[in-house]
């Protein structure tokens, strides 16, 4: 367990599960503050995390209806999984920006629209056979998963302010990702916008009316937030704390300019299809993280495109970008 931070008002209780993976560890926290214990994120739906957080809240003389809410910073399933177990034991209410809701609920209009997003969207990208069929395997699994928040007291985040937290909009890596932010103690905590050991993904997703999302410009102006903000710590998803997180917010940026000019490198090497791209960049794991690795890819095209470094064209139904 990491170090306990105690402030004059807050006192922020680490929960750092380890993971045998890149991720290094899954991370939520136990916030107290005015009389209140909040829950931020809520890890896997795993045992070792269940284990981890009876013992932490054992730790501290708490048990589960001791705790006043639940604040997701977003929908992925890293993020959420211990409030099924937590809601069939207490009517505790769990705070998510709007944009979560369709997604945590299941929604299957949502969720067919989104199928046929991302169907689309790979067809374009010349995934062909292959992408068609990981696009179906995620719509069934995402039709077949019962463990929605439908079981949840579940609540919008509606206002610009919950408990002592200001709620700062840091999209990019999910579009429905927020900040908990407390300005006097100039702590906040970030879901995936920063993860000190390495560069958070900005994920291609459709907006509610399906058409695509400037993922990677959101997160570019989610990491000018923290920098503008200039918070001490920043509490991440993954990994250790992060202390001075704007100039890690910095270098972030710098990286993601410096990936954008390696696939410009690229595309001059004629390299014009999305699966193309990918697949040059990351020939051994295309096909062990494909959706990652074109969501990725994807976000940079748009966001390159955007910027007018490089041109789209569309050839037998598939696009091809050049150096504009």
């Amino acid at each position: 367990m990491t170090t306990v931070l105690e402030l004059a008002n807050v006192t922020v209780i680490p929960m750092e599960v380890p993971t045998t993976n890149f991720l290094k560890s899954v991370n939520f926290y136990l916030v107290q503050m005015d009389g209140e214990t909040l829950l931020i994120d809520a890890g896997y739906d795993h045992e070792s995390h269940w284990d981890y957080l009876q013992r932490t809240l054992q730790k501290q003389g708490l048990k589960l209806t001791d705790l006043t809410a639940i604040l997701l910073t977003h929908h992925h399933i890293d993020h959420i999984g211990l409030v099924h177990r937590i809601s069939k034991q207490t009517d505790i209410p769990v705070y998510v920006h709007p944009y979560a809701l369709p997604r945590l609920k299941g929604d299957p209009e949502f969720l067919y629209r989104s199928y046929l997003f991302f169907r689309h969207l790979f067809e374009k990208l010349d995934t062909g056979d292959f992408g068609r069929e990981q696009v179906k395997k995620r719509y069934q699994r995402h039709m077949e998963n019962k463990r929605t928040a439908l079981d949840w007291n579940v609540k919008a985040l509606e206002h610009k302010q919950l408990f002592s937290f200001d709620i700062v909009e840091i999209p990019g890596h999910a579009p429905d990702q927020v900040g908990f932010y407390l300005p006097e103690e100039e702590i906040i905590f970030v879901g995936d916008l920063l993860i000190d050991h390495l560069r958070s993904n900005a994920f291609v997703e459709p907006d509610f009316d399906g058409k695509r999302i400037p993922a990677l410009q959101q997160h570019i102006d989610s990491l000018k937030k923290i920098i503008a903000l200039d918070p001490k710590i920043a509490f991440s998803g993954h990994g250790k704390v992060i202390q001075e997180p704007a100039k890690l917010a910095e270098r972030r940026l710098t990286a993601i300019e410096a990936k954008a000019e390696s696939f410009l490198s690229l595309i001059e090497q004629g390299f014009s299809t999305g699966r193309e791209i990918a697949m040059k960049r990351h020939p051994d794991k295309y096909d062990k993280i494909f959706s990652t690795l074109m969501s990725d890819a994807m976000s940079f095209l748009d966001y390159m495109e955007a910027r007018e470094m490089i041109v789209k064209k569309e050839k037998n139904g598939v696009w091809e970008w050049e150096r504009a």
